[in-house]
């Protein structure tokens, strides 16, 4: 069986950091080189909030001279985290909760003084509060928190309630400078996963293909695990767009990077449904197998040929210097989707059609992932009915031609049919 294929690099400096460490790392076991890529991808964040952290006690302590300020550091720890979706709103929570729950905590201890069921009415009070303002559970659990190590902590009468939301609020301020002059890079972290889930897709249709041709229902096996376990990468990405949008609205050093982000989120949900879809074929093709199910050849000649395209399309989302350009990829996918017709499970079963229709599925998934609108991407398709819904656009002649050495409108222009072109978003034209 063949490897899945390593996701292609995304700048200079990670290819020579790969080069250097390759070696030792291909020797790790999976699951150990899943912790180190792990951890690489959190270092950032992690420096982060240890900075933070220490930023937070000192201006707290040596600033504002409280004593002890343990709150702000870890509102800082926690409102940066590891994680780089929903930071603002961790922050935002914490800072609140916080607030909330030393302020009814030292409010209630005060008047009933402090003991077990003291601490169990400032829990309830603090967590019934923080539910009605608020669904988040980082809110009400830090509601809770704040206002039981206010009860435990603080002395009766003690007038240090008021310091300890300062920390707080310092805490979470420190941590949306740090957001903000210290960021994680919004885009190569989406782009990194966005090319991740390509190459994946690429390798699995190519073990379909394989699967199908040599009748080897074990391969397609391995192949489908492998789709099915694509899901956390799926939700990795939409967790890395959601934090990359947040850094874009605070900092001022990538402002700039707004209508490339909006590019990539417009394409989470056709990446989505395209990798389902491939889940479903493998499962459909390891029916065909056990179910001794002929598949046309050239039906799985077109599944290893979509397999080439999205291999390039994983190395164009990567800027891969040599990757083909947009216009190009476009047209290869286009040309496997003019192949998928009707004809090519004449006479056959339900498996055959439900191969054929995944097929089709995932084309016009991935052809929108390529910067098509979904209208464009149907019309790629080969009628199937007598009156389909968005009519069918052959391939024109100019398809054949070659771009080299043509800015993408141009190449667009010169091969691509004008619909095609005036649904193509100008992000995907624009040179880099």
């Amino acid at each position: 069986m063949s490897v899945i294929r390593t996701p292609p690099r995304l700048s200079a400096w990670r290819e020579r950091v790969d080069q250097g460490a390759y070696g030792f790392y291909a020797r790790l076991p999976p699951s150990m080189r899943e912790r180190v890529r792990r951890v690489a991808y959190a270092l950032i964040p992690i420096v982060q909030c240890g900075i933070g952290a220490a930023l937070a006690w000192w201006i707290a302590s040596e600033l504002l001279g409280h004593e002890r300020p343990f709150f702000a550091p870890i509102a800082a720890t926690i409102a940066l985290g590891v994680s780089m979706g929903k930071r603002l709103r961790r922050a935002f929570e914490l800072v609140v909760g916080a607030v909330i729950g030393i302020g009814l905590g030292d409010l209630l201890i005060s008047a009933i003084g402090s003991g077990p069921w003291q601490i169990a009415i400032a829990v309830i009070a603090g967590q019934t509060i923080a539910v009605f303002l608020d669904k988040g559970a980082i809110f009400s659990g830090q509601v809770a928190t704040s206002a039981v190590l206010v009860a435990t902590l603080l002395p009766p009468g003690s007038n240090t309630g008021y310091e300890r939301m300062i920390d707080a609020l310092v805490g979470g301020l420190i941590a949306l400078a740090m957001m903000s002059l210290l960021p994680v890079h919004p885009i190569k972290r989406a782009r990194r996963e966005t090319a991740s889930l390509l190459g994946v897709s690429s390798s699995i249709l190519r073990e379909v293909a394989e699967g199908l041709e040599s009748r080897d229902v074990d391969r397609i096996g391995d192949a489908l695990q492998s789709a099915r376990d694509t899901q956390p990468a799926l939700d990795t990405l939409r967790e890395q767009v959601g934090g990359g949008k947040e850094i874009i609205s605070i900092s001022p050093f990538h402002l700039t990077k707004r209508s490339e982000l909006d590019g990539i989120a417009d394409v989470l949900n056709p990446l989505d449904n395209g990798v389902r879809n491939i889940r479903v074929l493998a499962r459909r093709a390891a029916t065909s197998v056990e179910d001794s199910v002929d598949i046309h050849p050239k039906l799985i000649n077109l599944i290893d040929h979509l397999a080439d395209g999205l291999e390039d399309l994983s190395r164009y989302v990567a800027r891969i210097p040599d990757a083909p350009d947009q216009v190009t990829m476009t047209r290869q996918l286009r040309m496997v989707a003019a192949g998928l017709q009707r004809e090519l499970v004449s006479g056959g079963g339900i498996t055959e059609t439900v191969v054929l229709a995944q097929m089709r599925s995932i084309l016009v998934d991935m052809l929108q992932v390529a910067g098509l609108s979904k209208i464009s991407a149907l019309a790629t398709l080969p009628a199937t009915v007598p009156k389909p819904a968005v009519r069918p656009e052959p391939l024109t002649s100019g398809e054949a031609k070659s771009t080299e050495g043509l800015a993408p409108k141009d190449a667009a222009r010169e091969v691509l049919p004008p619909r095609v072109i005036k649904n193509m978003p100008e992000v995907f034209l624009d040179e880099d």
